[in-house]
């Protein structure tokens, strides 16, 4: 947790008594827990430095199993029991050993994914839809995607794909391979990137979603697509309000999506299951070393998700 505001250095771990579930509460033992821009936000002093909020206690996603019921505990695919593999989302301090959670909030783990894929799927597989779902994405149309090779950004390319929709995807060289392996088209950001979107898309781009909160996404978004509206960001708040374009995500003004994301988590785990959806772990640290995980998902360049685990 977080008893200051400040840089990774703020974080330390430390013993707390695990509460017994109440009804509709279950307590699950940890095996992986997702690492979110959210987490370092909550502490850094983008979301304010209010005193009352300290100690932050950091995470919203893990996966584990089951070790105590509370009473009446259903969650969105039915009764839940004791060792039970799960996921939950959202789950407030789930960097953790043990927590306890609203069965509301939990979801069977999909038999195919790792304990580090299924800690790090919802956040950013909800976040993915919510953004296809903003935008309005359909089949046969064209969807400008930056940021493509983050925790979110290969959901999103995969889910469009599956929807039928052409992918031009922002990337450094690097990850193109990758890109090109989920079906998408990848290009170079940076200087030209505009042009560069036109040689793959002569016919143009219908939908933008801005992943990573650049002038450049959101400039280049609105060069391209003719609808402000069918644009999309999960990051450049400030740069996208005052384009006109949608906001998404949990700071004020902008559509926390609250329905669409609650249902997606059945819809990803079903995917993952079927081998539909693939779970890209950038890394995974010990939840000792949260700020190491902090410091590289800061930096921006990771490829997928980064996990802690117990």
């Amino acid at each position: 947790m977080a008893g200051a505001y400040g840089g990774p250095e703020v974080l330390s771990v430390i013993d707390v008594a695990v509460p017994e579930p109440r009804p509709n509460e279950v307590r699950i033992t940890v095996r992986a827990a997702g690492v979110n821009p959210f987490d370092y936000k909550s502490y850094s002093g983008a979301f304010g430095v209010d005193p009352e909020r300290l100690p932050v206690r950091l995470g919203v996603e893990a996966a584990g199993v089951v070790t105590v019921v509370g009473a009446d505990a259903i969650g969105p695919a039915g009764p839940i029991a004791v060792g039970d593999e799960v996921i939950t989302y959202t789950a407030p301090g789930a960097y953790a050993a043990e927590i306890v959670v609203p069965a509301s909030s939990v979801v069977p783990k999909p038999v195919a994914l790792s304990w580090e894929q299924a800690g790090g799927l919802l956040a950013a597989g909800v976040t993915a839809v919510h953004t296809l779902e903003a935008v309005g994405l359909g089949k046969g149309e064209t969807v400008l995607i930056h940021g493509a090779a983050g925790g979110v950004g290969l959901v999103a390319v995969q889910l469009a794909v599956a929807r039928g929709a052409t992918v031009v995807a922002t990337a450094s060289r690097a990850k193109h391979d990758l890109l090109r392996e989920l079906g998408a088209i990848p290009v170079v950001y940076g200087p030209g990137l505009a042009d560069r979107v036109r040689a793959v898309a002569p016919e143009g781009v219908h939908a933008a979603a801005d992943l990573v909160g650049t002038e450049e996404a959101v400039d280049v978004s609105v060069e391209l697509v003719p609808d402000r509206l069918r644009i999309a960001t999960i990051a450049g708040h400030e740069r996208g309000a005052r384009a006109g374009i949608k906001l998404l995500g949990g700071v004020p003004g902008a559509d926390p999506g609250t329905e669409i994301r609650e249902a997606a988590r059945l819809q990803l785990t079903e995917a993952a299951t079927a081998g539909r959806l693939r779970i890209v772990i950038a890394d995974s640290y010990p939840l000792r070393e949260a700020a190491t995980a902090h410091r590289e998902i800061m930096a921006g360049h990771t490829t997928g998700k980064i996990v802690l685990v117990p």
